[in-house]
């Protein structure tokens, strides 16, 4: 068998009794429905931060559908009241479980800015509302679930579960808050991508298992007070040197609080006692990650030592690859997180299955003609594959999908488009995107069986690409060519980013997407120019984007075509020092590029560069002897300097900018002169006017992460698609 094949194909259970339903056109979302549908309950309940759009780029929608097609019934409780029970007991007593997410996007992120300001709108409610869902969201609506129904089980997953399943930096409260699954008082978190391990929870509870005796599947965490019997401990010292630390009082009384060896000697002994005895059949040699966990220093000690939290981050990064991660055991208390391996990613014809369930491909009718912004910007894309072995330390996506490239076949992606064609209100022949995380990550994955299922680097193509990895775009090509083919579109437009160390790998693609596929603007993100800042966000340099820039506009003159490309940056990342943004803002003047509207580093839970952010210190690297303090850009009025100097051509941050530069000893960029930054100080200085030369590009984003981190970001209107089609259940 495949390391990384499940056991048990995803469809292959036997269909629960209330098969017999049927499919639901939407799955109820209230009683009346339910009695439409002659259900006298729901087996399941799905309670979620977003409105319900019958999508498959909406999680709800997915995990909905793939649970009722294993015959469960399947009711959805979308943006509840949370100021009481009354909304969480609307369906009714679920039979099996609850399920809560907060939904497609990470409910802090979706309510404050990266300057932690209140947001006003969120383009997963109807109206584009803001305020329709709870800070904390899964944290609340577990506790609302529970007040409804106290004995009833409690699963938590989705983005917002997922990257919080061990103690982690929390940049709202600016402290180091346990793992979630405490707060929730949840009985399982799903982490990652949730179909494979709810499915399997979903069976057994059906088939009489309690929810505390479940706590061995992958792709979950649970909380326990022992690690699970028959495994073997290994100490995460073991893994990763840590070097000399202060030592830590244990509040709780204990002689350890998550660092000793004693008890793993005692244990390996224990084995090897038990391996002397005579037996007569000889079992299979275990792999050295089998049945073995890593137990990680306690909350106590991470939430106060910074060097143990960077510790702590870099060994929870070395074991997401499903073919050899450890499980992970992280005491809080007189209780543990055990952190069960990740599931394994579906195989092309699961994802196929995932797709071709019965979607409405609309939002609920309950919503009438009110608009739901991140519909309207995915509802004529189409999601073609899953993960990113990227890496970039700022983007969540590989802590929640994983490096493993998961793909769908031409097939199912063809007959897709054709729904799309034949079902969405007011389609006009224009495919807004065939991407997903990345948009030519397509079927691209470690040409080597052996290293994919036991790698552990944290990016496939950082600092370079790595020679197991298959650059081959044919997959990528022969899918657009195929597209452009259906009947009755006229045009696919790539609104992912596309990852250009990649591409220039086969100028084929690069030719195929300049010709084709680009709108007049493609967008890119290089990030940074400067090295420092890109070797913290395990970023190539920009000699591959001048490469990149070469092949776009040959093969753009050579179409005829006069088209752009849109870079995006991030300011204020960790590793960025003042100088830096100095430097690049330079190459933008150089080449003409003004941003209107850029954010600054958002630390979201769980991110390498978040790490960095909380401790400054490089956990990219062995922590042992790591003497490298990184430059961090802290508190509002350094943060607010970056943004400025990324947009050094308003007026609005030309006094912060001039005293910046004068204290730099860098005064000769004030000027009007070519090589200037800024002008002299002037009377007519106000607010923010937005003026360009003629010819001059106005690139505006929304967001500091970019399509590289659609989990995390807030979704963009107009041409870019919504974050949620990678923030997956």
């Amino acid at each position: 068998m495949n390391a990384l094949q499940a056991e048990r194909p995803l469809f292959s259970y036997p269909k629960y009794w209330a098969e017999c339903y049927g499919p639901a056109p939407f799955l109820p979302t209230s009683r009346a429905e339910m009695d439409a549908l002659g259900w006298d309950s729901c087996d399941i309940i799905i309670v979620t931060g977003d409105a319900y759009v019958d999508h498959p780029s909406f999680g709800m929608a997915v995990i909905g559908r793939v649970l009722e097609a294993q015959g469960f019934r399947v009711g959805i409780i979308a943006q509840p009241d949370w100021s009481s029970k009354d909304a969480f007991m609307s369906l009714g007593k679920p039979n099996l479980f609850f399920g809560v997410t907060a939904g497609n996007m990470d409910s802090m992120i979706n309510r404050y800015t990266a300057e932690k300001r209140i947001r006003h709108d969120d383009a997963y409610t109807p109206g584009n509302v803001g305020g329709k869902r709870p800070d904390r969201a899964v944290v609340v609506y577990s506790q609302r679930c529970r007040e409804a129904y106290k004995e009833v089980p409690l699963v938590i997953g989705g983005i917002e579960a997922s990257l919080r399943r061990i103690a982690h930096y929390d940049y709202w409260q600016e402290k180091v808050r346990r793992s979630i699954i405490f707060d929730a008082k949840a009985d399982l978190l799903i982490y990652g991508n949730a179909e494979r391990p709810l499915v399997e929870v979903a069976h057994r509870i059906a088939n009489g298992e309690s929810i505390d005796t479940i706590q061995d599947v992958r792709g979950t965490a649970v909380i326990r007070k022992e690690p699970l019997p028959e495994w073997r401990g290994s100490d995460s010292t073991a893994i990763d040197k840590i070097g000399k630390i202060d030592p830590i009082p244990n509040p709780y009384g204990a002689d350890d609080v998550g660092c000793s060896k004693s008890e793993f000697v005692q244990a390996e002994q224990a084995q090897d006692a038990t391996q002397a005895q005579p037996i007569v059949v000889q079992p299979p040699k275990l792999k050295p990650w089998e049945k073995v966990y890593v137990k990680l220093p306690a909350y106590e000690q991470v939430s106060v030592n910074k060097p143990l939290y960077a510790h702590a981050s870099r060994i929870l990064h070395q074991e997401t690859n499903p073919g050899c991660a450890r499980a992970l055991f992280q005491r809080h208390g007189d209780r543990s997180v055990w952190v069960n391996p990740p599931a394994f990613p579906l195989e092309t014809d699961e994802m196929d299955d995932v797709f071709g369930l019965p979607y409405q491909r609309v939002p609920h009718p309950s919503y009438g003609d009110e608009k739901i912004p991140a519909y309207d910007m995915i509802k004529t894309s189409v999601n073609i594959m899953r993960g990113c072995f990227g890496g970039c330390s700022f983007c969540s996506i590989t802590e929640h999908e994983g490096r493993i490239i998961q793909s769908r076949s031409e097939q199912s992606i063809i007959d897709e488009i054709e729904q799309i064609r034949d079902k969405v209100p007011g389609f006009t022949g224009v495919i807004s995107d065939l991407g997903g995380p990345t948009a030519n990550m397509y079927k691209l994955r470690c040409k080597s069986k052996k290293a994919e299922s036991t790698c552990r680097r944290l990016s496939c193509v950082y600092p370079d690409i790595c020679k197991h990895m298959d650059t081959d775009h044919t997959p990528t090509i022969e899918l657009y060519r195929k597209a452009r083919d259906v009947e009755g579109v006229k045009k696919i437009l790539i609104a992912s980013g596309v990852r250009y160390d990649l591409a220039i790998e086969d100028p084929r693609y690069v030719k195929e997407l300049v010709t084709h596929h680009v709108g007049g603007y493609l967008k890119i993100a290089p990030e940074h120019t400067e090295q420092g800042p890109l070797s913290k966000m395990m970023k190539p340099g920009m000699g591959t984007y001048d490469k990149f820039k070469e092949l776009f506009d040959k093969y753009s003159k050579e179409a005829g075509k006069k088209q752009y490309l849109i870079p995006y940056f991030i300011s204020a990342h960790p590793g960025t020092t003042d100088e830096d943004m100095v430097n690049m803002a330079l190459w933008l003047k150089a080449h003409d590029f003004k941003l209107d509207q850029v954010q600054n580093f958002y630390p979201s839970p769980m991110a390498n560069a978040t790490t960095i952010y909380h401790t400054e210190m490089n956990s990219l690297r062995n922590i042992k002897n790591n003497k490298e303090v990184v430059a961090v850009p802290k508190g509002a009025k350094q943060r607010r300097l970056h943004k400025a100097i990324l947009r050094y051509h308003d007026p609005a941050g030309w006094p912060m900018i001039r005293e910046a530069l004068k204290k730099m000893g860098k005064a000769n960029l004030i000027g009007r002169g070519p090589h200037c930054l800024v002008p002299e100080a002037g009377r007519s200085e106000g607010k923010s006017t937005t003026r360009r030369k003629p010819g001059s590009k106005a690139l505006t984003r929304h967001s500091g992460f970019g399509q590289f981190n659609q989990a995390n970001t807030k979704p963009r209107v107009g041409k870019n698609k919504p974050a949620g089609r990678a923030a997956k259940r």
